[in-house]
Formats: C-alpha cells, sequence, structure tokens
C-alpha cells in the first residue's frame, strides 16, 4: 500500500502532504521513506527489524532451557499446563502462546484436535444451585501404579463449580454418598442432570425410581436424564480435563490409591482447580437449605418387604427376625420399608 502511494508521488499525482495524511504518517517520517526508496528501490519499504530478533525477544538459553525440559519432564503435556508448571517449579514465565509456539517449531507439538460436530451452543444457568450435572468417568487414573478406579464429578452448569471423589465403581452406595456430602456442604439444588445408567434410571422399568431416584424426588431436585454425553458437555469437558491435569498431577505426588487420591482432592487440586475455573462471583445462590432434614434416611437404599405371620422379613436371602421394643410391630402382611 506504501509502495502505491509513493509511486503516486513520483509521478506528482500527490503531495508529499496528501500522502502522509492517507497513509496516517508525519511529513517528517514520509521524506524519510521516500529517500530510502529512492536509494534501495521497493525493498527500502520493508521495516528494519524485519528478518531480524525482536529486541524483547526471550533469550536464545531461556529457550534452550524450556525445550530440554519439556523433553526431560513434560512430554505429554499440553502447552497450557507446561507453562503453568514452568512458572510454578522452574521459575520460567512465558505465556502459553509462547510455549505453543516454541513447541510447534521444535516439533514437540502439533496441536491437532480431534474434530467433533458443531453442536448449538447452550447457555449456562443463570444461578447457582439451578443445575449440577453428575457424571462418573472411569479411567485408568494412577497410570498403573493403582488399580482402575472411578472419578465421580459434580458440576454447577452456572458457575463450573465442581466436586470431585475417586470411588471403585460407579454404583449406587458411592453415588449417595457424594451427594449425600454435595448438599451437606453446598445445599439442594432445583436440578440435576445424569446420564441412563442403571444407578440414575431403571431402564427395565422406567416407572421404578432407583434408590437416586427416590433421593431426588424426596429432596424435590428435578432429575433431567440426557439424550446423549454431548447434552451433558460441561461435565464431559470437565471429565477430559481432569483426564489430563488430574493425571498428570496425582503423577507429580506419586499418588497410586483412591484413599490418598481423595484427600489430595479435598486439601489441594479441588481448591486450585475451582479457583482457576469456576467463576461464582456475581451469580445468586438459590441452593435450598437442608436444615433439619434427615439427609441419611433419605440417601438410603430404599427396598419394600412383606411382614410373615412369625414377624419375620427375607432381605438378600436372609431372614430377619423383628423384636419387641417400645414400638408398635408391624402387623402380618403388611408391607415394611427396610432402608
Amino acid at each position: 500500500e506504501r509502495l502505491k502511494v509513493i509511486l503516486r508521488i513520483e509521478h506528482n499525482q500527490l503531495t508529499v502532504a496528501e500522502a502522509a495524511e492517507s497513509l496516517d504518517l508525519s511529513e517528517r517520517h514520509l521524506y524519510r521513506i521516500l529517500q530510502r526508496y529512492r536509494a534501495e528501490g521497493e525493498a527500502g519499504l520493508c521495516h528494519r527489524l524485519r528478518g531480524r530478533r525482536s529486541n524483547k525477544a526471550f533469550a536464545q538459553e531461556l529457550r534452550t532451557k524450556t525445550l530440554r525440559l519439556y523433553r526431560e519432564q513434560y512430554s505429554d503435556y499440553g502447552p497450557t499446563l507446561f507453562a503453568e508448571k514452568l512458572a510454578e517449579h522452574h521459575d520460567v514465565c512465558i505465556s502459553r502462546q509462547t510455549a505453543t509456539r516454541w513447541l510447534s517449531q521444535a516439533a514437540l507439538w502439533s496441536g491437532n484436535r480431534k474434530k467433533r460436530p458443531h453442536r448449538k451452543k447452550r447457555e449456562r444457568r443463570d444461578a447457582l444451585g439451578s443445575l449440577i450435572q453428575f457424571d462418573g468417568s472411569p479411567h485408568d487414573w494412577f497410570e498403573g501404579r493403582g488399580p482402575e478406579c472411578c472419578l465421580l464429578v459434580a458440576i454447577d452448569d452456572a458457575s463450573s463449580r465442581t466436586m470431585l471423589r475417586f470411588v471403585p465403581v460407579e454404583d449406587t452406595h458411592h453415588v449417595l454418598a457424594l451427594w449425600l456430602d454435595y448438599i451437606e456442604r453446598y445445599g439442594i439444588p432445583a436440578e440435576a442432570y445424569t446420564d441412563w445408567g442403571s444407578v440414575y434410571v431403571n431402564t427395565d422399568h422406567p416407572e421404578r425410581l432407583t434408590p437416586f431416584g427416590h433421593a431426588l424426588k424426596a429432596l424435590g431436585i428435578r432429575h433431567i436424564k440426557a439424550g446423549s454425553p454431548q447434552a451433558k458437555g460441561r461435565v464431559e469437558r470437565s471429565n477430559r480435563t481432569h483426564q489430563d491435569r488430574l493425571i498428570k498431577a496425582l503423577r507429580e505426588h506419586n499418588i497410586s490409591t483412591i484413599e490418598q487420591a481423595n484427600h489430595f482432592l479435598e486439601t489441594d487440586y479441588m481448591n486450585a482447580h475451582n479457583q482457576r475455573f469456576a467463576h461464582p462471583n456475581g451469580l445468586t445462590d438459590i441452593h435450598r437449605s437442608a436444615a433439619g432434614i434427615d439427609l441419611a434416611n433419605i440417601f438410603s437404599i430404599q427396598q419394600i418387604r412383606h411382614v410373615y405371620n412369625d414377624w419375620t422379613i427375607t432381605l438378600h436371602t436372609q431372614f430377619i427376625q423383628l423384636l419387641k421394643s417400645d414400638a408398635p410391630l408391624p402387623p402380618p402382611r403388611s408391607k415394611v420399608i427396610v432402608r
């Protein structure tokens, strides 16, 4: 563009003052450019720093040290997490963009992401406790140092505040225990969003509630079942984040048991993760108080049994004798709820 304007000056089609105004330059600087053009031709219009190292560039020694650290200690880290670890452990402060550029130029990072189908964005809820997305993520979390297990994830849709717990399997007992702790900590949310797993939905008889469904109904929590993994994208993306960041954090602390991992979640990881990714400030909290509610009674496995004439019931192929107490015994042939 400068060349076009300068050629018009050379052909007396523009004055220097008019050309300077069109290029948004001072007349004095445009005279310098004209002088270089007449001496060097078109090459004189190039910026003098083109092809040269920037005066603000990092030292070559720092770049070499950074790439060496990546090869030796962080070869499976992404640029963003790698830049965080450099600042945290090695006193090297570079941006994630710089880390990405250096790793790409050294052919240590391709940056190729798996292509995903386009889906319409669903807006976040506008209040804390409006919707809790819940999921279990079975994975080799200890990278062979311990048994495979499952990470239970409860994430607030409005703020991305997350509660985590490692369990051996995603079963009714552990799911109820986490929800009991969540409500004791934050309160009763309005809605819960899960998949169609057998813990959450009785697929053979949808009209029959599972223990999880009974607990939600007793507390007035609306249960939403996702039609696909993509429908509960907030918690699915959270799972991908933990399968990157949390696995490496467990490796750094040499954690190989569920007990150690849960202690690490409570004392370190969850707070740091929520400080970085959760944004609860400015949001109205609509969790309802659980004060006065017998949560232990609600978050229990309930089964209906018939009382026989000798005041016994069967449970798990065994007889249980009902004994006399201050409370009256249920009459024979009646139904009782065993919790």
